[in-house]
């Protein structure tokens, strides 16, 4: 299946669906990008940990943050937050802010994401997306507000798009593969962008990119969800080897599908069933 085959096919699964799909693909052998939206600014949810893991990586190069500076887990952030595992440790434990980010990946921990986002101020993530080529991602929050409904305005969250989500991704691998332009626009040596791709592959959240892929492919990734929809972007590899790098968003999922099953479930569905219609078309 060629690139022309493998994009109707990919328009035609995103049709009909009961929301709107979002997605921008680039075919690693290529380098051909295949497009739904993917320049159309949506929110990023929990994606935006890439960006955030990225930029406090270039402040740790730049010796604004320090990787082995102790992070405590305090009694007073654990009320509230729903994403990760921190929530429920015991007061009082301690770890190294590499693996604050660690969590803030794999786990999409949010107690982690805000330690590592406390010590920069939120325009310079937004600031370090532009100068890295992300134009049209704005970071906003350091945690996620609450209570926001289903019809929320962008400007209450971070947002992104797909095709800059791609555009990370492809420099992340470019850098951990000792591209010097990469590591140059990034602002992270090969080392850490080497750490940053394997902490991407050790994502416990695999429902939707990774979901309908054979049993223990290699995928970097990250999802994401909010009120508006789901969300994912990861780079998928074959014999070790990169295959494809996908972002999806979806957005206005209902709740409840007309068939009962949670709008949930649909939107993972949706974006699985893309992400292995790339795989069947490359692999």
């Amino acid at each position: 299946m060629n690139a022309s085959q493998l994009n109707a096919r990919l328009q035609a699964l995103s049709e009909n669906r009961g929301f709107d799909i979002y997605w921008h693909v680039r075919l690693a052998a290529s380098g051909e990008e295949l497009t739904r939206g993917g320049d159309i600014i949506m929110p990023s949810a929990s994606v935006r940990k890439i960006s955030v893991m990225m930029a406090a990586l270039n402040a740790a190069a730049e010796g604004r943050l320090d990787l082995d500076q102790t992070v405590v887990i305090r009694k007073e952030q654990q009320p509230g937050i729903l994403s990760g595992v921190c929530q429920y440790m015991t007061p009082g434990l301690t770890f190294p802010m590499r693996d604050a980010i660690l969590q803030m990946i794999i786990t999409s921990d949010n107690i982690c994401t805000y330690e590592v986002m406390k010590d920069l101020e939120i325009p310079e993530f937004t600031a370090y997306c532009h100068r890295i080529g992300m134009e049209n991602t704005t970071h906003r929050t350091r945690l996620p507000p609450v209570g926001l409904s289903p019809a929320h305005a962008l400007e209450h969250v971070t947002t992104t798009t797909a095709c800059d989500q791609v555009l990370l991704l492809q420099l992340i691998l470019a850098g951990a593969n000792g591209d010097a332009a990469a590591t140059e626009r990034l602002g992270v040596d090969a080392a850490n962008c080497a750490m940053a791709l394997r902490f991407l592959t050790w994502q416990r959240f695999r429902s939707m990119i990774p979901g309908h892929l054979p049993t223990m492919t290699t995928v970097a990734n990250k999802t994401g969800w909010g009120e508006r929809g789901w969300m994912d972007a990861a780079i998928v590899f074959k014999d070790d080897a990169p295959l494809y790098i996908m972002s999806v968003t979806t957005d206005q999922v209902p709740k409840v599908m007309p068939n009962g099953l949670p709008g949930r479930v649909a939107s993972t569905v949706a974006i699985a069933e893309l992400s292995r219609a790339c795989w069947d078309a490359l692999g």
